[in-house]
């Protein structure tokens, strides 16, 4: 399909000189007029913004047969906000892929344009090219049209496999929903419209439903799953919601058995019947899959009554009176030092009671010690004295108890070499030297 209103509204030119070079650089900003699609609530809507249509508006323009291969991102927000809308998603991987809008409206924006601001911008030169997409979301009777997009953007998908004709507003939102863990894909791998169109088909193999629609994708990333080691093409893993209008199948069912739910508490894969239909392209985590069937849910919703959101009337307010009694602290502040300082100084008189008026005394000690351990500690303490003599002047004569007793040659009994005029107090250590 082909843009027929290609028209430029705004062209701004802003010029910038580099001093260094003397170059002049021309950024173009475009905005082009506004598109609109048509999505259904409850139903996944994918919209795909190829980088080769911008390529075309970025000047120097490629001549036929020319490659151009500059790096291109976008940006995508609701108008006026610097966001996109809580249920759209946006993706792109790097520079040199495409990006891709996806996500499933809710019933509460049926009726209400989404107007969504597409920003291009081209890494290499810092131009820029916009674009307003008007997302009018259709309620579920209603049928959905995707075909009024840019060229570029073709891959704008509604997934609803089934009957052709419009289903009634009680079919929506389908009420058996199943949610499948896909681990050998990534979020954009599964919005390819070839390989999310193999998967509705397996499942619809397994199913058999009337009707078929994909409600959600989502990245293991945004369940809180761990970005994979870049080894042996590991996949972040995604997360795929359908809904169908007929209950589970038995092969859907067999994961709820104890069998596999034992096998899935250990760890191990489970036994599913079904799972060769899926496994020559989707790895399946069966032990992830959720099966909710809204029909047997109870609604706890509770009408809210809304107020006028005025208070009730209180009365009127009375500051305190100005006449007010002065109260004295003196007495509070007294207690509060004299307590505190009586008791450290009753601890203090304790302490200094027992420290000094306790004390039992060398005297008292000695007279309870036995005589030969006073006489041990008495040589002790006098040879400790003799070698601290002894280390102030090396030069003087080496104690008896470190000279030989006997010649070791004759064995003859060596007398000592001190003479009879030397110090008393350098007494022999051993009686044997006397």
């Amino acid at each position: 399909m082909h843009w027929n209103s290609y028209d430029t509204v705004r062209r701004t030119k802003c010029m910038f000189i580099n001093k260094m070079t003397s170059q002049v650089y021309t950024i173009l900003s475009k905005v082009h007029s506004d598109r609109n699609v048509y999505p259904s609530a409850g139903v996944l809507f994918v919209h795909v913004l190829e980088r080769e249509y911008f390529k075309g508006e970025f000047p120097p323009y490629p001549k036929p047969g020319e490659i151009s291969n500059d790096p291109i991102t976008f940006n995508t927000n609701l108008m006026g906000y610097p966001d996109r809308p809580g249920w759209l998603r946006y993706i792109q991987r790097t520079p040199y892929s495409d990006g891709v809008l996806y996500g499933s409206p809710t019933i509460e924006n049926v009726g209400k344009p989404t107007i969504i601001e597409i920003t291009a911008y081209n890494r290499r030169t810092f131009e820029t090219a916009r674009h307003n997409l008007i997302i009018n979301i259709m309620s579920a009777e209603g049928s959905a049209d995707c075909s009024s997009h840019w060229p570029g953007t073709a891959n704008c998908v509604q997934w609803d496999l089934g009957s052709a004709e419009p289903a009634d507003a009680a079919d929506f939102p389908l009420p058996y929903q199943a949610e499948f863990f896909i681990k050998n894909m990534n979020v954009e791998e599964m919005l390819a419209s070839e390989v999310l169109g193999d998967f509705l088909g397996a499942v619809k193999n397994v199913w058999q439903p009337e009707r078929l629609n994909a409600i959600n994708i989502t990245s293991a990333l945004d369940r809180g799953g761990r970005v994979p080691l870049p080894i042996n093409d590991m996949k972040e893993g995604v997360y795929v919601m359908v809904g169908a209008d007929v209950p589970f199948s038995s092969c859907l069912r067999e994961v709820e058995n104890p069998q596999n739910q034992l096998r899935c508490s250990q760890e191990m894969e489970p036994v599913i019947t079904c799972d060769k239909k899926f496994r020559t392209q989707f790895n399946i985590d069966w032990c992830k899959i959720s099966l909710v069937d809204k029909t047997k849910q109870v609604s706890t919703y509770q009408e809210v009554i809304r107020g006028e959101g005025i208070l009730p009337d209180g009365g009127e307010y009375k500051p305190p009176s100005d006449t007010l009694k002065s109260r004295d602290y003196y007495s509070d502040f007294l207690i509060t030092l004299a307590v505190p300082s009586a008791v450290a100084l009753v601890l203090f008189l304790i302490l200094a009671y027992i420290m000094c008026c306790r004390r039992e005394g060398v005297e008292k000690r000695n007279m309870q010690t036995p005589d030969i351990q006073l006489v041990h500690h008495s040589a002790i303490q006098k040879s400790t004295k003799e070698l601290r003599e002894m280390s102030k002047n090396r030069e003087i004569a080496w104690p008896l108890s470190t000279l030989p007793v006997f010649h070791p040659v004759t064995g003859e009994i060596i007398p000592p070499l001190h003479t009879d005029s030397f110090d008393n107090t350098s007494m022999p250590l051993m009686q044997t030297q006397q």
